[in-house]
């Protein structure tokens, strides 16, 4: 990971975890998803399944007055919920948040990994949590498979893009690119992360319930038995898939 700042991480949130771990690894390839007891904290259970060397979270709530029951209640259906961003160093984030009067929601620490979950009042359109992990490869939240300094991608790519519905594209936009700070570029409503060759693009919602995270591209190598090129919905989120081969030669996060 040499990029500054890039998008490793989107969670959906479902009523039906195992039916949507099941489609995204049956439909798009990723293996089996692991368990992190820790957002039991949230009142959640997860999956996390590997992407290349970035991560698909599924989550669903366990109790009626987590924040993800909520989410789902107005909301009415599945849908995308958080982007973790990680950076290559752990306070500077924190500090520009800070400075821009963004709300902290959660914070953690450990040794090879920091979370730091902002207010969506204040970055509308999804929990953004703006992470940081040593060694850079690793991730904690993945699980032992993804600790420590001899961790690699389970296949090539990862995340190439995600789609934003808020009322406001142009000015959530301009937010996002506020809070990740001078390494991203600000273009209308695009937030593009060259380093990392990704793009975060804000669309208007229909509404207040059609807000959030609601579409997710994917660079990824072959996986023998499935088509080089995947859409399709799971978890209230349209997945694209291409050849991670034709991401890595594209010029988008160079423009």
């Amino acid at each position: 990971m040499g990029a500054p700042v890039r998008l490793r991480q989107v969670a959906l949130i479902t009523r039906d975890l195992p039916a949507v771990t099941g489609r995204l690894e049956a439909e798009l390839g990723l293996s089996p998803g692991f368990k992190d007891e820790g957002v039991g904290y949230f009142g959640l259970e997860n999956r996390v399944l590997a992407a290349g060397d970035c991560f698909i979270e599924v989550l669903t709530p366990l109790t009626d007055d987590s924040a993800g029951h909520r989410y789902l209640e107005r909301k009415g259906s599945d849908g995308g919920y958080m982007a973790i961003f990680q950076f290559a160093d752990r306070e500077s984030p924190r500090r520009r948040a800070e400075a821009l009067g963004i709300r902290i929601v959660w914070q953690g620490d450990h040794d090879d990994v920091s979370g730091t979950h902002l207010d969506p009042r204040d970055v509308p359109g999804a929990i953004v949590s703006l992470d940081w992990a040593a060694p850079p490869e690793s991730w904690h939240w993945a699980g032992p498979a993804w600790r420590g300094p001899s961790v690699g991608a389970e296949r090539p790519g990862g995340i190439s893009s995600l789609e934003v519905a808020v009322a406001a594209p142009a000015s959530a936009a301009a937010t996002w690119a506020a809070v990740l700070g001078p390494a991203v570029r600000l273009e209308g409503t695009e937030v593009v992360l060259p380093d990392a060759k990704q793009v975060v693009t804000f669309v208007a919602a229909a509404d207040r319930r059609s807000e959030g995270i609601v579409g997710c591209g994917l660079a990824l190598g072959p996986v023998a038995g499935l088509p080089e090129r995947v859409r399709a919905e799971m978890g209230g989120v349209r997945f694209s898939v291409e050849p991670e081969h034709e991401s890595a030669n594209s010029t988008k996060g160079d423009r």
